[in-house]
C-alpha cells in the first residue's frame, strides 16, 4: 500500500505539473470513530455489545489540483489530524456484584495523509464525489478506566503513554486504508460527508488473537485560502537541441528527435552510442551496421560467432554444440556435459539404486545390492531377524514419556553388538502408540521414543547413517485396542533389519 500510494502520487504529480491551478483549503469537522474487531474469544458476542464508538474531531489542510485547465477531475492530497478509538461500558447486577459498572475509553490520535481523486460537476454550486487510499501515522494515545461501585468510583486510571511498535501489545506506527467523500462546493467553501476504513491491523493483542481496524464516519467543512496558484513547468534544454532535458537521452550533447536527442554521425537514425558502425549508415536490426552474411545462415557477420560456418540464430550463428563430444548434440543430449550413449539419451549407463552395478548388469536395479550377487542384496539370516524382533518386544519406556527404562538398555546393548558384528546391515526403528489421547500427542510420543532408541545405539558406537527412526502414532495398530492389554500391545517399538 505504501509503494502503491507513492507511485500514484508521483504519477498524478507528473500529469498535472505542466498546467495546474493549485488551491489549498483548511478543513475541520466532527466524526464518529469505531474499531472493527474480530477475535477468537468464546464470549465475544456478549462483550462486543458493550463496545461503542467515540466522538472525535479532525482538522488539517487539503490541496486541490485539476488535471487540466477545465478538468472536472481533481487530485486532492491532504494532511489531517484525526481522533480515533472506541469506548467500553458495562453494567452489572448489584445483587450479584459489588461493582455496578465499568467504563473505559481508547483515545488514539493520528496524522492522516489521504490521496484522493475527486470529480466535480455543476456550475456555481458543484457536487463533489471522490475517494482513494490513505496513510495514517500514530501521533498520541491515551487509555482510561473507571470502576464504579455503590459507594462511587473505586478505580480511576489513565495511561497516556501507549506502547508503539510491532510487538504484541503495541500500536503500529503506520496504518493504511481507503476513504471516500461526497458533498457540495460553492465558492471558497465546501461541505462533505466522509467515510474511511483501515485495511491493516493498527494493534496486536498480547492476550488473544484478533483483528483491529479503524472505521470513521463524519462530516467536514473546508475553506479555500487565497487565490489559486498557477503552476507552470519551465522547460530545460541544456544542449539547445530543441528537446527538453527530461525527454533527452543525451541532455549534454545536441542530437535529433529521431534519436531522442542523441548524436547520429552517419544519419541512419541510430544514436552513435548504440551504433556499432557509427561512421557507416546501417540498419537497426544489424545494430547500425550494413548487412553482411558470408555463410548465409541468416545471422549477420557482426553477430555471427561462426561467420564462415552455417549455424543457428539461437547459437549466435554456430552449429548445434556437442559439449561432451559423445556424438549426440546438446539439443538431444539429456546429459550434455557427460559423455554417454544414444540408447540412454546421451547419458552414461545408469545405476538406479547406487550400488555400483549399472542397470545393464544389475538383476535387482531397484534395490541396492552387491556386485557378487549381480546387484542384488544378500539375504539377512533368519536368526538375526528373530534376535532383533525378540529384542524389540523387551524395549520399555517410562509411562507417557520417551525415557528408556534401565532394563531396556541391556536389550539395546545386544542390538548394538549385533550391528557391530554385521557392519553391512542397517536398522529402521519404528515407534507406535495406542489411540488414547490426542493424535498429535501420540505421533510426537512415538517419534520421540524411536529417536531415543536411535540416540542410544549411536552412543554405543553405531554410525547414525546405518539407522533410521520414524514415529507412526496409532496408525498401525496390532489389534482393535478395546482392552487395556490390547492398547499396551499397540504401544511398542519395532526394529527392522535391511541391507
Amino acid at each position: 500500500m505504501r509503494k502503491a500510494s507513492l507511485s500514484l502520487l508521483i504519477l498524478l504529480s507528473a500529469t498535472i505539473v505542466s498546467y495546474s491551478q493549485l488551491k489549498v483549503a483548511i478543513v475541520a469537522g466532527g466524526h464518529q470513530a469505531t474499531v472493527l474487531e474480530e477475535n477468537n474469544l468464546p464470549d465475544w458476542n456478549e462483550i462486543k455489545e458493550n463496545i461503542s464508538g467515540r466522538v472525535g474531531v479532525h482538522a488539517g489542510f487539503v490541496a486541490d489540483l485539476p488535471f487540466a485547465e477545465k478538468s472536472k477531475l481533481y487530485f486532492q492530497p491532504g494532511v489531517i489530524y484525526y481522533n480515533k478509538g472506541r469506548k467500553y461500558s458495562q453494567q452489572f447486577d448489584p445483587s450479584t456484584s459489588t461493582v455496578t459498572s465499568i467504563k473505559s475509553t481508547e483515545y488514539i490520535n493520528y496524522i492522516d495523509v489521504p490521496l484522493n481523486l475527486v470529480l466535480k460537476f455543476g456550475n456555481k454550486t458543484r457536487f463533489i464525489i471522490g475517494g482513494g487510499p490513505y496513510g495514517s501515522f500514530f501521533f498520541t494515545g491515551k487509555q482510561t478506566l473507571q470502576v464504579f461501585t455503590e459507594t462511587g468510583i473505586t478505580t480511576d486510571e489513565e495511561n497516556d503513554d501507549l506502547p508503539v511498535g510491532k510487538k504484541p501489545g503495541q500500536y503500529r506506527v503506520l496504518n493504511f486504508g481507503v476513504n471516500g467523500l461526497a458533498g457540495v462546493e460553492f465558492g471558497r467553501v465546501f461541505i462533505t460527508a466522509n467515510y474511511s476504513r483501515g485495511l491493516n491491523d493498527f494493534y496486536e493483542s498480547a492476550d488473544y488473537e484478533g483483528t483491529f481496524k479503524h472505521q470513521v464516519i463524519g462530516g467536514t467543512l473546508g475553506i479555500f485560502l487565497g487565490n489559486p496558484v498557477k503552476i507552470e513547468k519551465k522547460i530545460k534544454d541544456k544542449d539547445k537541441d530543441g528537446i527538453a532535458d527530461e525527454q533527452d537521452n543525451c541532455p549534454s550533447e545536441a542530437g535529433s528527435a529521431i534519436t531522442n536527442g542523441c548524436p547520429d554521425k552517419d544519419g541512419d537514425g541510430i544514436a552513435d552510442r548504440e551504433d556499432k558502425c557509427p561512421g557507416t549508415p546501417g540498419i537497426k536490426a544489424n545494430s547500425g551496421c550494413p548487412v553482411t552474411d558470408r555463410d548465409n545462415d541468416g545471422v549477420n557477420d557482426a553477430d555471427d560467432k561462426c561467420p564462415d560456418v552455417a549455424g543457428l540464430i539461437k547459437y549466435n550463428g554456430c552449429p548445434v554444440p556437442d559439449t561432451d563430444k559423445d556424438g549426440i548434440n546438446d539439443e538431444e543430449d539429456k546429459c550434455p556435459s557427460v559423455a554417454g550413449y544414444g540408447r540412454y539419451g546421451g547419458c552414461p549407463v545408469p545405476d538406479s539404486d547406487g550400488d555400483g552395478v549399472n542397470d545393464d548388469d544389475d538383476k535387482c536395479p531397484g534395490v541396492k545390492g552387491i556386485r557378487e550377487k549381480n546387484g542384488c542384496p544378500e539375504e539377512i539370516k533368519k536368526e538375526l531377524i528373530e534376535k532383533v524382533n525378540y529384542a524389540a518386544k523387551r524395549i520399555q519406556f517410562q509411562s507417557g514419556k520417551a525415557i528408556l527404562l534401565p532394563q531396556s538398555l541391556k536389550v539395546l546393548d545386544e542390538v548394538a553388538s549385533l550391528l557391530r558384528q554385521n557392519p553391512a546391515l542397517n536398522l529402521k526403528i519404528e515407534g507406535h502408540s495406542s489411540a488414547d489421547g490426542s493424535l498429535a500427542g501420540n505421533i510426537k510420543l512415538s517419534e520421540d521414543r524411536a529417536n531415543s532408541v536411535e540416540t542410544y545405539l549411536v552412543s554405543k558406537g553405531i554410525d547414525r547413517s546405518r539407522l533410521e527412526s520414524e514415529g507412526f502414532g496409532p496408525s498401525k495398530p496390532l489389534n482393535n485396542g478395546t482392552t487395556t492389554a490390547e492398547r499396551a500391545q499397540n504401544r511398542r517399538v519395532e526394529l527392522k533389519l535391511s541391507n
